[in-house]
């Protein structure tokens, strides 16, 4: 059969939007064992936080992915790290040094969460799955990926300082899991694409109005976690969570098809001040 076939007017569009992805991120939650904390020496204390602070500023400087530790508030935890990495393996390598410090005997996890920060281009996706139908291009042909593929590759070009950032250095973190909602009256996924993008592009401008003020990380989790996306927003101001995250659930997007899981808050805490932090003080700004 040929690639190019005669498409009719009834014939749907591919469902699945295109994407490009970039770093692998893991967040880690642990909370700290303070009363066995407590019982180190002085002396023995300061070897645990050497060899610790060492790591993590380490970590903070890697040219391949960056990774910022935090002191979170409220109960789910004391401490979050997020890495970015460029794969998997460096992500579970991270883990492994990270377990290996002799810090780790004081510290339970509590939680995790993997994902890969991702671009949705619904915009893109239809004025090329549409400009490709209307040449009667078959879907999935040979001639079809290879014009997606060269597309995609185009748009991670474009796009690379959003894919691979650099970890923001905000005062403030927050962080949180999400779901389109499935197997209710409403299916996210059984909308025409047309209307996913319609929906999408009025979502995304509630973000640009706070843009300066908050910056905003999107991550794909499905196939990776128990959620279909992750979010990690970073500011200065932390109201300034509350105030986006709540003008977005009148978005109808986020009325009708989302759902969310744990919100983790946390304060900046360079490696350097490790010590002051595990010494009960707030680090500086």
């Amino acid at each position: 059969m040929s690639a190019r076939t005669v498409r009719p007017e009834t014939a749907q569009l591919p469902a699945v939007p295109l994407t490009v992805e970039g770093y692998s991120i893991l967040h880690q939650m642990w909370k700290m064992c303070w009363p066995a904390w407590r019982r180190l020496s002085a002396a023995h204390r300061a070897e645990v936080l050497s060899e610790a602070v060492a790591l993590l500023g380490k970590m903070e400087q890697n040219p391949t992915g960056q990774s910022a530790l935090y002191s979170l508030l409220g109960h789910k935890g004391d401490l979050l790290i997020v890495h970015f990495r460029e794969s998997l393996d460096a992500l579970n390598q991270a883990e492994l040094e990270l377990a290996c410090l002799r810090l780790g005997e004081f510290m339970e996890p509590t939680s995790s969460y993997l994902s890969v920060i991702e671009l949705g281009l619904y915009d893109s996706t239809l004025k090329t799955y549409k400009g490709l139908a209307d040449r009667g291009v078959e879907a999935y042909s040979a001639e079809w990926n290879e014009e997606i593929n060269s597309i995609l590759t185009r748009q991670k070009e474009a796009m690379y300082p959003r894919l691979f950032p650099v970890m923001p250095s905000h005062r403030y973190i927050c962080f949180y899991p999400m779901d389109r909602r499935r197997g209710e009256d409403k299916n996210w996924y059984s909308l025409p694409i047309e209307e996913r993008q319609r929906q999408m592009n009025e979502h995304g401008l509630v973000g640009r109005r706070y843009a300066g003020q908050v910056k905003q990380i999107i991550s794909s989790s499905i196939g990776f976690d128990d959620w279909e996306w992750g979010v990690t927003l970073f500011a200065d101001d932390a109201l300034i969570f509350k105030k986006l995250i709540y003008e977005m659930r009148f978005d109808e997007v986020s009325a009708v098809y989302a759902l969310f899981g744990h919100f983790y808050v946390g304060v900046r805490c360079p490696a350097a001040q490790l010590q002051k932090l595990l010494s009960g003080e707030l680090p500086n700004r």
